[in-house]
């Protein structure tokens, strides 16, 4: 979205670094491995300064110059990530009619610049007229309301009071709007950026802000996240869950009095790339698995290529079907169809395999190790190896 050029004021012979905004969750150790090169990327001091920033934001160019915190552009740029182009409307109108230059400032105006109107095209007061309504309204309006109301008489009231500020970007009215301290340099305001699986919200014991974590995250970029929250050890914190976006079975078997906030990272971290289809999977092996922590689900996805799934096959007949017709493990003749037992076949494999069924499908593990053991965090892999590959089952 952006790139910022940072370097040392102290040392500016050291040379900059080139950082991509938002950074990359896969690059964010080796960016504050870059900046602490050049003695610059602090957790909390603003030590880096901006030499160059390039964005769609010309209204950020005031920042140029200035020494910010690398975490509070990150932050700012995942924030303008998800503005549409209204909102950068108004988030550059009113940075101009506020004259802001600190970078505090541009974070909060991310919060309530929506409740401002921006008139950029006076040939569409009618749509200009609309917008300003549902910008009272808090972004909304019922529909039958909004196709009832007169836009274009909307907006030359609006013109009428003499309030607009003319900026590069627009007419922009204020309508009222107060920029509140949310962010005030140190805990970030709450704010879920991407699809993470787990937001988890620290709470301290002995009193204080509490900090939300969107998980997974790396181990520098954790620990500098409670850096900043203020929080020195976890047994003084209570975890609580703000956000769920893990398949449901998974969340069914956590029990946060007894989860580490690390092992809920590196569940965290190994379910976020699962596709669709391997979080479906997933659901089934936890059911037919039982794990009891965190910890135990991590091995779980890690090791899904052990696991055979199927998934909406319920009974023995089923499944015995779908390994005879759909499989491709048999040469299946239509012609024979009358003589298959798909139930015999669907209990003798079954057996065979320790196969169960689950409300998603039939899962059967078939593992070289035991389950007991590929579910603990130091699997012994080289188990049973030499004997070949066993039938595990799942009992």
């Amino acid at each position: 979205m952006m790139t910022a050029v940072l370097d040392s004021p102290l040392h500016p012979e050291y040379g900059g670094v080139t950082v991509p905004l938002p950074i990359p969750r896969e690059e964010y150790d080796h960016t504050m491995e870059l900046l602490e090169n050049l003695g610059i990327g602090d957790t909390l001091r603003q030590d880096c300064r901006i030499i160059e920033l390039n964005s769609k934001y010309s209204v950020l160019e005031s920042l140029a110059g200035s020494e910010v915190n690398v975490d509070e552009l990150d932050y700012l740029a995942k924030r303008l990530e998800s503005f549409c182009a209204s909102e950068d409307e108004q988030f550059q109108a009113m940075g101009h009619k506020l004259g802001l230059t600190d970078i505090k400032d541009f974070i909060n105006l991310t919060f309530c610049c929506q409740e401002s109107t921006v008139i950029s095209d006076f040939s569409k007061l009618e749509q200009a007229g609309k917008y300003h309504a549902m910008n009272l309204n808090g972004g909304t309006l019922p529909l039958e309301e909004l196709k009832a109301l007169d836009g274009r008489e909307a907006a030359l009231r609006l013109i009428d009071t003499g309030t607009g500020v003319v900026t590069p970007y627009g007419v922009v009215y204020d309508n009222g709007m107060k920029l509140e301290p949310l962010y005030q340099g140190r805990q970030f305001p709450p704010y879920c950026y991407d699809d993470s699986p787990l937001t988890v919200c620290l709470t301290p014991t002995q009193g204080g802000e509490p900090a939300v974590l969107d998980l997974p995250v790396s181990d520098r970029q954790l620990g500098r996240s409670l850096l900043r929250a203020g929080i020195a050890n976890l047994r003084d914190v209570e975890l609580s869950i703000e956000i769920d976006n893990l398949p449901q079975k998974v969340s069914n078997r956590l029990h946060l009095e007894r989860e580490g906030l690390d092992d809920l990272n590196e569940m965290c971290r190994v379910i976020q790339p699962l596709s669709q289809a391997q979080r479906e999977m997933l659901e089934a092996v936890v059911c037919a698995t039982q794990p009891e922590y965190a910890g135990e689900v991590r091995r779980l996805a890690e090791e899904l290529d052990q696991f055979e799934f199927i998934p909406n096959v319920r009974t023995a007949e089923e499944f015995g079907k779908y390994m005879i017709r759909e499989s491709g493990h048999f040469q299946y003749d239509e012609n024979l169809e009358g003589f298959y037992d798909y139930r015999l076949y669907g209990e003798q494999r079954i057996r065979e395999e320790g196969g169960l069924f689950t409300a998603h499908g039939y899962v059967a593990y078939h593992g070289t190790i035991p389950l007991e053991e590929l579910m603990q965090d130091d699997p012994a892999e080289q188990y049973q190896r030499e004997q070949g590959p066993q039938m595990g089952g799942i009992a």
